[in-house]
């Protein structure tokens, strides 16, 4: 009898040996690809219905962002979010710097963090910096903040994001501004504990001094 036709059981094992071994690389790289679907799935379901968990994060430009449950103004949930470790008032969040530099360093210091040098419109928000200022350095004897205002001609004052510059509503010290000719760029200027004066505490000073800086930045509402 010819044995050449049959095949040892011995010599079928290694073929199915091999036959399963190129094929569970495939079934792998499927079952992760079905993983990613699924999870980018779920995360644009979740994206966009607009929030999850009490504190939500947003990423942009690296940026981690701290959310809080916003007034309820209707039956959909809000949150209003603010770079971690911002503060936020009303519809702004503001970065107090623990360093000092000069006006042009602080300028881009607060652009390179998706922000600009403060604006202050209001009183509401001019007693909230303060406070904040105040509070930040309570053991120092002075402490200057720069805020987005500059004499980019003599007397004629403009804020960094173009809000036109009304003189009725600023907050200058008595006898401030003065020596436009070199002091041509503003602060918050808070005398630690001693000073009990909310308003009327900008002084204009020469834009080379190293000073304090308030950056603010428009709050997220998702």
């Amino acid at each position: 009898m010819n044995h050449r036709g049959r095949v040892s059981p011995r010599t079928a094992a290694p073929a199915e040996e091999r036959s399963c071994s190129q094929l569970n690389p495939w079934v792998f790289l499927v079952s992760v690809l079905a993983i990613k679907t699924a999870f980018v799935t779920i995360c644009l379901v979740v994206f966009l219905h607009g929030s999850y968990d009490q504190y939500k994060t947003l990423l942009q430009n690296a940026t981690e962002w701290h959310c809080i449950p916003s007034t309820p103004t209707s039956n959909k949930e809000s949150w209003t979010c603010c770079p971690k470790g911002w503060e936020r008032f009303q519809k702004s969040c503001y970065f107090l710097s623990e360093d000092a530099m000069p006006m042009a360093e602080s300028v881009q210091n607060c652009t390179g963090m998706g922000s600009h040098l403060v604006v202050i419109n209001s009183e509401a928000e001019q007693e909230f910096l303060f406070k904040l200022a105040k509070g930040a350095f309570t053991n120092a004897y002075e402490t200057k903040y720069y805020i987005g205002l500059i004499a980019y001609k003599s007397g004629q004052w403009q804020w960094v994001d173009q809000t036109p510059y009304e003189k009725a509503a600023t907050f200058w010290k008595p006898g401030e501004p003065n020596l436009l000719f070199a002091e041509k760029c503003a602060a918050i200027h808070v005398k630690g504990n001693t000073d009990s004066s909310t308003y009327s505490n900008w002084n204009n000073i020469l834009c080379f001094t190293s000073c304090y800086r308030i950056c603010e930045v428009a709050a997220k509402f998702v």
